[in-house]
């Protein structure tokens, strides 16, 4: 199995779990899908840079060629980023769970809940 094909899957499978989770009618899977969404699109920059093993990040004299550090910047910057706007996400998802009193994505209260509660 090469090495493709396993960052290949992995790229899938994160971007599968991520929309899957998307489309969850709570807040906390919505922001776990946007995280993994997030992760596909950093692995899926990363693989596309072309990484040389063994050779410098930067060009050296002397050196037969090296490796581009752009896509590797790119990474650490969205790495940054998509932390900065989950730890966003996570506080306006308190925020409204708070206010409405529920984390359904609508704001509408849980029909499981409300079953529950005619029950007793």
């Amino acid at each position: 199995m090469s090495m493709e094909f396993l960052v290949a899957t992995a790229i899938g499978a994160l971007t599968a779990g991520g929309i899957y989770l998307c489309l969850r009618a709570r807040t906390f899977p919505v922001v776990l899908g946007l995280a993994m969404l997030s992760y596909a699109i950093n692995l899926f920059l990363f693989a596309m840079g072309r990484l040389v093993v063994g050779r410098p990040a930067i060009y050296e004299k002397g050196a037969t060629g090296y490796t581009d550090p752009l896509p590797q910047a790119l990474v650490l910057t969205a790495i940054v980023i998509s932390f900065g706007m989950t730890a966003l996400a996570l506080v306006l998802a308190l925020r409204t769970f708070l206010e409405t009193g529920t984390d359904q994505v609508d704001g509408r209260p849980d029909p499981d809940l409300l079953d529950r509660e005619n029950r007793t």
